[in-house]
C-alpha cells in the first residue's frame, strides 16, 4: 500500500499475474510521472488508486501502424479536420463520460481529470483530436515523455473520428522521432490498427532507450 508522503513504487517484477503492483497514494503529478517513466500506469477502483505494470504490454511501432484502405480513402479526402491540443479539457471529460463495453463507467474521476490537465498545463499530456464541421467528434489523450507516448483513453461521437484522430497522430508523432507508443492493455481494436504485445521486460528497456532523464519536479 502506497502513502502520500512517498514516491516510490515497488520493483515491476513483483506485480501479480494480471499485473496490478500497487495501491493507494495520490495521484500527485510527481506520482504520475514517476509512474509513466517506470512503466506504470494507474486505474481507479472505489476512488482508490491501482497501479498496473502488465506483462506482456500491448504497445505499437509507429512503424507498423496498419490503416485500411477505408481509413486511408477517409485521410484522402480530409475527412476530419485534425488538430493537437486544441481543447483538452473537452477530449478528457468526453473519454470520461464515454461508456465502455462491460463497464459501468470509466476510471476516469476528478482526481484524474485535475492531474491530467495539471500534467496538460506542463507540457506532459496531449490531446489529439477530430472536428467536423466546427465540432470536436472524436479524439484521444496521453502522456508523451521521450520518445514515447502512453495513450490513456479515447472516445467517439462519429463514425471513424477517434482511429482518424489516432491515425494522424501516430504518424505526426512518427516524424517527430517517437519509437513507442504504449497502449497499456490488449483491445481488438488497436490490434486491427498494428498493436502487438511485448514482454515486460523489453518494454522496461525500450522505456530506458527513449525516455531521458527522470522526470521528476
Amino acid at each position: 500500500m502506497l502513502n502520500d508522503n512517498e514516491l516510490w513504487f515497488p520493483p515491476v517484477s513483483e506485480a501479480l499475474e494480471d499485473g496490478l503492483l500497487a495501491i493507494g497514494g495520490s495521484l500527485q503529478v510527481e506520482r504520475l510521472l514517476l509512474a509513466y517513466r517506470s512503466g506504470i500506469f494507474p486505474w481507479y477502483d472505489d476512488e482508490v488508486p491501482m497501479w498496473w505494470c502488465p506483462d506482456p504490454r500491448f504497445v505499437l511501432f509507429p512503424g507498423q501502424l496498419k490503416v485500411s484502405k477505408s481509413m486511408k480513402q477517409l485521410l484522402k479526402n480530409d475527412a476530419f479536420e485534425f488538430r493537437i491540443d486544441s481543447d483538452f479539457s473537452t477530449v478528457i471529460n468526453n473519454c470520461r463520460r464515454t461508456p465502455r463495453n462491460g463497464q459501468d463507467g470509466t476510471w476516469i474521476n476528478d482526481d484524474v481529470v485535475d492531474a491530467y490537465t495539471q500534467l496538460h498545463e506542463m507540457g506532459y499530456a496531449h490531446s489529439a483530436e477530430a472536428w467536423h464541421e466546427g465540432t470536436l467528434v472524436g479524439g484521444l489523450y496521453g502522456i508523451r515523455m521521450g520518445n514515447v507516448f502512453f495513450g490513456e483513453s479515447m472516445f467517439s461521437h462519429r463514425s471513424n473520428a477517434s482511429k482518424y484522430a489516432f491515425i494522424k497522430y501516430v504518424q505526426q508523432l512518427a516524424s517527430e522521432g517517437v519509437q513507442l507508443i504504449d497502449c497499456q492493455v490488449y483491445t481488438e481494436h488497436l490490434e486491427s490498427l498494428g498493436a502487438c504485445m511485448i514482454p515486460r521486460e523489453n518494454f522496461i528497456q525500450l522505456l530506458n532507450d527513449n525516455i531521458a532523464g527522470t522526470y521528476s519536479i
